[in-house]
């Protein structure tokens, strides 16, 4: 338990019901843990108490969102431990595994300009939707040197302070956006072969992969907006992507149809060939994964939700200038509902 002494956990959660009390379960083991609820109403915070975890309930305004909560629950840790070294975040929705702790700081403590190393997060249930199997794709990043970091990691704590730690006001994307602000800063961030969560993503309704989609491309918006000379990943041009996919393609397939229709019928020749690029795409798309590994039919879905998401992530890339132009605060998009315990 003494080597666990320079490390404190974070869990964030909201409205988690049964997978937050697996969260819990699983990180027992760690002395020093802290919850960050925004405004659960399935007695997530009753929860939390009852297994003697310092609790930090978000009030509204500001709105919330998860780095606003990540960055609550390191407060509350450096407010008694000041000297802090090491901070694991975890989603309420992730189970860490076992031994993941100890392989993580073993790295950390070797690595002194690493600023964070995760390790490889599964999907809890993949077999249950199409969506739950790309998720467990999306999580499996390659082992090695890293450009990107998700909500699941060990952090270096001085390093998290170097950069003024998450963006608070992010509603998607914070931690690749903290990711890019930590390697400007020449921190290193790392991916190691070892089991570190199961992830409970639960979208097995097409409703809840358009909200998550479209949350994605309000975070790629600000992501691109932030960091405009973003080249490793390259944000301005997902970006570009998106617009040409989810904006003006649309656009012209609409503008084309109609001309087809009130002046010539030469014009369906170019709604045609705007049709035709996307089942093009799809398949492309498709072929890439396949060669990459992945099941013919869950190759086959990457293709056609990432071509269809691009209309969603449109969507979502609006309303972030939206409200930038506007000097709104940006509202969370959810995809998940209350789940009891």
């Amino acid at each position: 338990m003494s080597s666990l002494h320079a490390l404190g956990l974070v869990v964030i959660g909201r409205n988690e019901g049964e997978r937050l009390a697996r969260c819990f379960a699983s990180t027992r083991g760690i002395p020093r843990r802290v919850y960050v609820d925004s405004g659960s109403t399935d007695g997530s915070v009753e929860l939390a108490r009852t297994e003697g975890i310092d609790i930090v309930e978000l009030a509204v305004p500001p709105p919330f969102t998860a780095a606003r909560a990540r960055n609550a629950g390191i407060a509350l840790l450096l407010s008694s431990q000041p000297d802090l070294e090491f901070a694991q975040m975890v989603d309420g929705d992730c189970e860490v595994q076992p031994g993941w702790i100890e392989s993580a700081l073993a790295v950390l403590r070797n690595g002194p300009q690493l600023a964070a190393v995760f390790g490889r997060l599964r999907e809890r249930y993949p077999e249950r939707s199409i969506y739950n199997a790309l998720c467990d794709d999306e999580w499996n990043v390659p082992v090695g040197e890293s450009t990107v970091v998700g909500g699941p990691a060990m952090f270096r704590v001085a390093a998290l302070a170097d950069v003024n730690f998450y963006n608070p006001a992010m509603i998607a994307g914070e931690d690749t956006e903290l990711a890019m602000r930590l390697r400007k800063r020449g921190w290193r961030l790392l991916r190691i072969d070892a089991e570190m969560g199961l992830h409970d993503a639960a979208i097995i309704r097409f409703s809840q992969w358009w909200s998550r989609a479209r949350r994605s491309g309000h975070g790629f918006g600000e992501m691109a907006f932030l960091h405009p000379d973003a080249r490793d990943p390259n944000w301005p041009r997902t970006v570009r992507s998106i617009v040409i996919w989810g904006g003006m393609m649309p656009f012209l397939l609409i503008v084309s149809a109609a001309l087809a229709i009130t002046l010539s019928a030469r014009w369906w020749l170019a709604v045609l060939v705007l049709l035709l690029a996307w089942p093009l795409n799809m398949a492309r798309i498709a072929q890439r994964r396949r060669q990459h590994g992945l099941r013919p039919e869950v190759a086959r879905a990457s293709g056609v939700l990432l071509m269809l998401g691009k209309l969603p992530q449109f969507l979502g890339l609006l309303g972030f200038h939206r409200d930038r132009l506007l000097g709104r605060a940006a509202r969370l998009i959810e995809y998940k509902g209350p789940k009891a315990h």
